[in-house]
């Protein structure tokens, strides 16, 4: 879970060019929106589209977005939990 952890932290980075944060910048449990790393709703889409074309995971409705992009763990986890699914 930390190499996937670590590789989501880098991702988010590259994607989104949040050039002045480095990934042991960002917490795991850290909130992804709001007074957490601060991502809005454009910053979402980009987070399912790095999901779905880097891990194979797809967010079937905006009801579960809410709860899986909350914090990098909770990403990681619904990545583990349905990467064998797809």
């Amino acid at each position: 879970m930390e190499e996937l952890t670590n590789t989501l932290k880098n991702q988010i980075i590259e994607e989104l060019n949040l050039e002045d944060i480095r990934a042991e910048d960002i917490e795991n449990d850290a909130p992804l929106f709001g007074d957490g790393l601060g991502l809005d709703s454009i910053d979402a889409l980009e987070l399912v589209v790095i999901m779905e074309n880097y891990h194979g995971v797809k967010i079937p409705n905006s009801a579960i977005g809410k709860e899986v992009l909350v914090s990098i763990n909770s990403m990681a986890e619904y990545i583990m939990q349905h990467q064998s699914e797809s």
